[in-house]
This record gives C-alpha cells, structure tokens and sequence, in this order.
C-alpha cells in the first residue's frame, strides 16, 4: 500500500517546500494539495463537511504553483492536485498547466479531479451547478486530446476548437493518473469511462468501502479494463484503521494533515508515518 499526505497550502501554513521535503524524508509516496479559486463572502452554499467553513478554504495557494514547488525541491515524491476544480478552469490552459508541471518533475504529477460542491464559486467562473459533471467530462477528454495529439481537436457540447499545437506534452504517456473523486451514483461510471484511479473521501459515501471496490473492480472488468487503483482521501492515520483499508481493496491511503505551522506540521508527519508501518 501507498501513503500520502493532503494538506490546504494555506499561507500561514508550514511552507509547502518544508512541508515537501518532510513527507519525501519520513517516506510518503504522494502529497496532494486541494483547490478553491475563492470562497464567496455570501457562503449561501453550506460546506459538505457540516461544521462552520475552515478558515483555509479561503486562504489557499493556487495548487499547480504549489505542486511545482514541492517538485523543484524534492526527487521522489509524486505530487497531486485533491482535487482539481476542471469545471473551473479553461481546459486548454489546464492541460498545459498539468503538463507542464509532469514535465518539471519528471513524470511525477497525480491529477485528481472533481465536480466541486460550491454553487456560486461555480457561477463566478460561468458554470452552472446542474452541467458540472457534463461540462467535466468533456473537458478531460479534450485534455486527454491535447496531452496525446500533435495536431489536437474536440468537438463538444461544451468545449470545442478545431487543430492545435500545445507542448510539452506529459511525461507519463498517455497522460498523468487522472484520479476521479467523490461517490456520488454515477461516479463509478466516471471512473471507468475517463479515470485512472478512483478517490473517495472517508466518511462521504453512503455504502461499505468495500462493497463499493468490489462493484468498480465488476464494472472496470466488464468495460475490459484492469483492476482500477483506489485512493482513500482523509484517510484514518492509525494502524487498525489502515489494516481496514488494506483488507477493503484500498491501494493507497492519503492522511489529512491541518494546515498549521512548520513544528506541529512535522510532528502530525511523523505520527502519520508510524501509523503507515503499522
């Protein structure tokens, strides 16, 4: 099994650099850092995670920017995006940006990809809650074009343009992982059509873990694929609990570590790293 670290790059946060270099010394594979563009003052939409919104939502780097910092300063750890906001982005300037930083870090990106649950953050970039998964699919599949393609073209409902030229391409061919959160009904489907990885949240679904592996294992063998990898995001940093996961069907878990300052940062590290052990 894997492990990884997730954390908001917030600003007043251990430095993502620091933060980098920790996870790659205490021997984590993976460091995924999440997106929100901004958070509307009004917050009309409540959070998916019950409470008060955390101050971090709105105080969080641009993910790709962070992503390329932790790669300048590390050789191993494979850095991600948990998850990335497509619905939010041109994908043009999105395959680039992915690309880009594959091609800085030597192959080393995972992309994680989502709907996204805030309706007016949403609205601000022009997209409308309803087509937000619609609008998703057809962006990846034109980015894949772009990533595979000299001359790349998609024709859509929702993206559309005719031959382009757009490098560097990937290095990892075809395309970096493309890891599909969420457990929504339809999101196996997702994840067989256009994902490489699946990447539910802990405590978001609302059937067994690995009741839910068994069924996407059923259904990537019916479309003729392989076994899909599966990473759990906030996961449980304790032995029992990582045996549960392995038991499940779960290949890589990902820990929540709070964006605090460098000292508490490394040592919520090294406790997750004892619990990776077992």
């Amino acid at each position: 099994m894997k492990f990884g670290i997730t954390m908001f790059p917030a600003d007043y946060a251990i430095p993502v650099t620091e933060l980098g270099r920790a996870c790659e010394d205490l021997g984590f594979e993976s460091l995924f850092f999440p997106e929100h563009t901004h958070i509307p003052a009004s917050r009309r939409t409540p959070w998916p995670g019950g409470a008060p919104l955390p101050e971090e939502y709105s105080h969080t780097l641009d993910p790709f920017v962070a992503m390329a910092a932790v790669a300048a300063v590390t050789t191993t750890l494979r850095v991600g995006t948990g998850i990335c906001l497509v619905i939010q982005r041109d994908p043009i300037t999105l395959a680039k940006e992915v690309a880009s930083v594959d091609h800085l870090s030597g192959g080393r990106v995972l992309f994680g990809i989502g709907g996204g649950w805030n309706r007016e953050e949403m609205a601000h970039h022009g997209t409308k809650y309803a087509l937000r998964w619609k609008i998703l699919r057809e962006r990846v599949l034109a980015m894949k074009r772009i990533w595979a393609d000299a001359d790349a073209e998609f024709h859509g409902e929702y993206v559309d343009f005719e031959p382009i030229w757009s490098w560097p391409k990937p290095v990892q061919q075809p395309h970096p992982p493309i890891l599909v959160g969420g457990d929504g009904p339809r999101t196996l489907a997702r994840v067989v059509e256009y994902g490489d990885e699946w990447m539910p949240i802990v405590g978001r679904g609302s059937q067994d873990l690995g009741a839910r592996i068994e069924e996407l294992q059923a259904m990537a063998k019916a479309a003729g694929r392989g076994p899909v990898p599966v990473s759990l995001y906030g996961a449980r940093a304790q032995p029992e609990a990582v045996e549960k996961y392995r038991g499940a069907g779960v290949s890589r878990c990902v820990f929540g570590l709070p964006p605090v300052a460098a000292d508490d940062a490394i040592a919520h590290l090294k406790r997750y790293a004892e619990a990776a052990k077992g």
